[in-house]
């Protein structure tokens, strides 16, 4: 059934994960290692760093969650993605006599951590996959929002990215990290609630806005670190947006 839509959204779960063991510190809030064994061993071997990463958060969050990772529509976002593949294949085609992997060819794509979703977890919920610099996690939100408005009952969202080649942005993609939330429109299961995403003018500030430029997911870091802490007020999430959180029971 579909969820008649409303100006809220409840979440169920979230989980953040990153291969690099100095973050969890650096964030002030648990970051867990991507758990490659529940990634098929089929997907594991083809597979960049970007997709295990997003592909492992996901799985987390359902499993806080509660609810099947094939039941949930999904939405991936990424502002670079799969960097490293596609630097290695432009390198590749500026070579006289360059050879181009096959594998590495289908897996340049901006969607290919919603295909291996696909693929991973036998789901066969609509996806999308999205881009936007430095307000890709902002975006990501108001897609949600949008989705949830829209009748869809509950989903998936995914910010993610892996290390970029240095020359290719300096000072950019220096980390790998993935955060992932599980949304539903009913308060069913709801360990928190999530307003309309909207521009604000608020900036990442200190921390917050290095973590950010370093690695474009953590502009989620701000929201990821007040859900783990239960603090209720107006979230930033980078370029000039913001979106209300509140937990249950916190004074109105």
């Amino acid at each position: 059934m579909k969820n008649a839509g409303t100006s809220q959204m409840f979440l169920a779960g979230w989980a953040c994960c990153s291969s690099d063991e100095t973050l969890s510190s650096r964030l002030r809030f648990p970051v867990a290692l991507p758990d490659k064994r529940r990634i098929p061993a089929s997907i594991r071997r083809r597979t960049s760093q970007a997709v295990q990463l997003a592909l492992s958060a996901g799985l987390m969050a359902c499993e806080n969650a509660g609810m099947n990772p094939a039941d949930l529509p999904a939405i991936f976002a990424s502002a670079g993605s799969e960097m490293q593949v596609t630097d290695r294949l432009c390198i590749e085609l500026a070579k006289p006599d360059g050879l181009i992997s096959p594998t590495q060819f289908h897996n340049s794509v901006h969607n290919t951590a919603a295909g291996y979703w696909s693929i991973a977890t036998g789901c066969r919920q609509p996806s999308t996959s999205l881009a936007a610099a430095e307000a890709t996690v902002a975006m990501a939100w108001l897609e949600a929002w949008c989705r949830l408005q829209s009748g869809v009952q509950s989903l998936l969202v995914v910010c993610y990215e892996e290390i970029w080649p240095e020359y290719l942005e300096p000072g950019v993609g220096l980390y790998p990290a993935a955060m992932a939330w599980v949304l539903s429109g009913s308060p069913e299961k709801a360990r928190a609630t999530l307003g309309r995403p909207h521009p604000s003018g608020a900036k990442l500030e200190g921390d917050d806005a290095k973590s950010a430029c370093e690695c474009p997911a953590l502009a989620a870091a701000p929201l990821f670190r007040a859900v783990s802490l239960g603090k209720t007020g107006d979230v930033a999430l980078g370029a000039g947006w913001s979106i209300p959180l509140k937990f249950r029971g916190a004074d109105e």
